[in-house]
């Protein structure tokens, strides 16, 4: 029997819905530098900032290095950028795994970016993907704090 599942927590930016949607459209090849534990990046087909490049990312985990392979897709209208994995580590626990983020204006309030974990496990003994969410949230924080520092 397939296990499917979302995760999705929300954190609050300092910067706004805007920038962060826009770190991400137009300069994806920074994150190692404004990220702790995303250590480098390499684009293996298209361009760093267009819709459907194929990247591939290394990073730590709970203090393990790893590596995934996404193809990249772009909701400009909606500010979502969606990390669609095609191999790499987590891939030895779920058959299917896409890391989504939205940021999202909010009146009277800060603007948020909603971090999304779509997955299907590789069978039930799998864990959820708990030290991925934590590791995308922390990535966002340090994306914000490198926006507010800019």
């Amino acid at each position: 029997m397939a296990v499917r599942g979302k995760m999705e927590v929300e954190v609050d930016l300092k910067s706004s819905a805007d920038q962060f949607y826009g770190f991400f459209r137009n300069t994806p090849h920074h994150l190692p530098t404004a990220c702790t534990d995303l250590h480098a990046g390499e684009i293996h087909e298209g361009e760093w900032h267009t819709e459907g490049s194929i990247r591939k990312w290394t990073y730590s985990v709970e203090g393990k290095k790893e590596t995934f392979k996404e193809k990249i897709q772009f909701d400009d209208k909606n500010k979502i950028v969606t990390h669609g994995g095609i191999e790499g580590e987590v891939f030895n626990y779920y058959k299917s795994y896409t890391a989504i983020w939205q940021a999202v204006h909010k009146d009277g309030g800060p603007d948020v970016v909603k971090v999304i974990i779509e997955y299907e496990k590789l069978n039930e003994s799998m864990p959820h993907p708990v030290i991925y969410i934590d590791f995308l949230v922390n990535m966002t924080k340090d994306i914000d704090a490198h926006l507010v520092k800019a």
